[in-house]
């Protein structure tokens, strides 16, 4: 069977406008190039619809329930995508684990499949893989009646570490891993924890959209508006969310050596120690607040040194952070902290500290040894590291393993 006659889809944890990247979004949009593909959102609940009610996200979704219709239309989503909401959920999260637990989600289960058997209907859809990106709360038991190809998982951080995920989603991922055809993992350390679940776990990172974020190496672009007033000033960069895995003290001590540098924050902001820790009121630290993803190789072009200032903590060790592949395939020089096995594989392009008072001197080393070569070096690393190398190895997997 050839790979081009197969659908895919695809059931994402992350929107395709959420505030930072989506891997989900990501892979929909590489498979789309040669399949048809079904991107299932994550579903709201009914305690979600409420107490978002007045946000963006929400608020364009609303407009579609009232229509009545799963099909969400937007001119950013490619052709290629049918993209869907599911019905809103019963919520269960909060609930523990027993009868109760289990019966209602079996509900939501039942809305769920019933909502995918009118889509595989309605667009006559055949033979299809189910690719869940980290998203085991839903949909882990198919019933007879739908029967994908190959069910595939990708794990893309511990869900151990954090309070709501870990509450049922370790032991609903564990379930869903022992039981599908494939484990996918972003992470070395990830792949040997699912690997004690199902050997057959493959090592499958984290990319980057290369054609995007080379245009900061390779074309002029118009410099943003919150950066027009920086000229004269080194710019510290960092882009993504801002949250519990930041480590805030080395962040201060970074700002503080670094006064006569700006340090650029554009991304969501997830915490109270931004304000707690007084960043805010520190006048070298500007942060842009979100920006579409096609935003950001226009804020790269004009910063002189990215950095991926991580904890050196549990969760951290399994992760592969997208924005690595973003920053090089800008051609930035990358300062990191040495936080995972996976960021100590971009040693040869990028700087790592053992420790914050190195990382605050390896940020003016990057600066001052940034050259055309090593430019160039890190635009070929990021180039190795694209969704459509991505998107070849899962179909290789599959094949391998004798289920296409």
């Amino acid at each position: 069977m050839m790979n081009g006659n197969i659908d895919v889809v695809i059931f994402s944890l992350s929107k395709y406008d959420d505030p930072i990247s989506s891997v989900g979004f990501s892979y929909a949009k590489e498979f789309a190039k040669k399949h048809r593909v079904f991107f299932i959102e994550h579903p709201y609940t009914w305690k979600d619809y409420f107490s978002l009610s007045k946000d963006p996200q929400t608020v364009k979704r609303k407009k579609l329930w009232a229509s009545g219709s799963i099909y969400l239309s937007d001119p950013t989503i490619p052709e290629g995508i049918t993209y869907i909401v599911p019905p809103r959920m019963l919520p269960v999260n909060f609930l523990p684990g027993g009868f109760l637990y289990n019966k209602l989600s079996a509900l939501n289960d039942g809305k769920m499949f019933q909502m995918l058997s009118e889509v595989i209907r309605e667009y006559n859809i055949k033979d299809f893989v189910f690719y869940s990106v980290f998203n085991p709360f839903y949909m882990i038991e198919f019933p007879p009646t739908i029967s994908p190809l190959y069910k595939a998982y990708l794990s893309l951080d511990d869900m151990s570490q954090v309070p709501y995920t870990a509450r049922h989603g370790v032991r609903r991922e564990g379930e869903l891993i022992r039981k599908w055809e494939m484990t996918f993992a972003t992470g070395k350390e990830l792949q040997k924890i699912k690997s004690a679940f199902n050997p057959r776990t493959e090592y499958l990172p984290n990319a980057s959209d290369f054609s995007l974020f080379s245009k900061a190496y390779e074309t002029v672009l118009e410099k943003p508006e919150e950066l027009k007033g920086l000229e004269g000033k080194k710019i510290i960069g960092f882009t993504g969310s801002v949250e519990y895995r930041s480590d805030f003290d080395l962040l201060k001590k970074m700002v503080e050596k670094h006064r006569d540098k700006v340090f650029v924050v554009v991304g969501p902001v997830n915490t109270d120690e931004v304000d707690n820790l007084g960043f805010r009121k520190m006048g070298n630290v500007l942060f842009t607040g979100s920006k579409p993803i096609t935003a950001l190789p226009a804020y790269l072009q004009y910063m002189d040194v990215m950095i991926i200032p991580y904890r050196l903590i549990t969760v951290t060790k399994s992760i592969y952070p997208l924005k690595i592949n973003e920053y090089l395939g800008a051609g930035k020089p990358v300062v990191a902290t040495h936080f995972s096995e996976d960021i100590f594989s971009f040693r040869d392009v990028i700087y790592i500290a053992e420790s914050h008072d190195e990382f605050i001197t390896l940020i003016d080393k990057a600066i001052e040894e940034d050259s055309a070569e090593r430019k160039r070096a890190r635009v070929n690393k990021a180039s190795e590291n694209t969704w459509t190398a991505r998107v070849e190895h899962f179909w290789a997997c599959a094949r391998n393993q004798g289920y296409l």
